[in-house]
């Protein structure tokens, strides 16, 4: 069966060969709201549907508009198999219960490497903060050399992020970038930091941002509002 879980996911689990983000607009705070409750009765009340899937988990957007989806699949043809058999009837019931929703698509990613917690860091985050990094397609290779960057730069100035309690970086398998679902103890934590004056790897901050063949950020904040997993 279903069952709720107040947890956040590890997305470091090595049984999750594929972890799938997708967006949603929804349009107001308030159908943010009706969303989540029409997607966990649609899944609660129905036997968990696979299990290759490890865990599925719905954000609220802070922009009061969308929703961000994350799955953990042990493979995609897993998810595959799911999308052909089951999907559709979840998503029906949901969009009896709150039509008008647009879905922005569905991404694919291969788990790279963390900035993890320290140990006996049990923080639960306050705020999930996702940046999208764009990359040339030239400099697709380079992703993992861009990724060593980041991860140096908050290596070399831990008193920086204090806030930031783990970054997880994926690569995106259907085209060229790089997500970072990063985990922050509250959206003050995350503000100050952004504040912050520059730190003792300003340097290596200014090589990250202005990396060959790298198009763009995006970036957005989330809240977890719910989290489902087999009982």
């Amino acid at each position: 069966m279903t069952r709720r879980t107040a947890a956040h996911p590890d997305p470091t689990r090595t049984d999750v060969a594929a972890p799938l983000f997708s967006t949603w607009r929804v349009g107001t705070p308030e159908r943010q709201r009706r969303t989540v409750e029409a997607i966990a009765r649609a899944w609660e009340r129905r036997p968990w549907p696979a299990d290759a899937l490890r865990a599925y988990h719905v954000y609220t957007g802070h922009d009061g508009a969308t929703l961000m989806h994350h799955s953990q699949w042990a493979s995609e043809q897993a998810y595959e198999t799911f999308a052909k058999t089951h999907r559709q009837e979840r998503v029906d019931e949901i969009d009896t219960a709150v039509p008008d929703t647009e879905r922005l698509g569905l991404r694919r990613y291969r788990y790279h490497r963390s900035h993890e917690r320290a140990a006996g860091d049990d923080r639960v985050p306050g705020l999930i903060v996702t940046v999208r990094i764009g990359f040339e397609p030239a400099a697709a290779k380079r992703r993992a050399d861009w990724i060593g960057l980041v991860a140096k730069a908050l290596a070399d100035e831990p008193g920086q992020h204090g806030g930031l309690i783990a970054a997880h970086f994926h690569l995106g398998t259907d085209d060229c970038h790089v997500l970072n679902y990063a985990e922050w103890e509250s959206a003050r934590a995350y503000d100050e930091a952004l504040a912050a004056p520059a730190g003792p790897s300003a340097r290596l901050w200014e090589r990250v941002r202005t990396y060959p063949g790298v198009t763009g950020f995006t970036g957005s904040r989330y809240d977890h509002a719910l989290g489902l997993v087999p009982s």
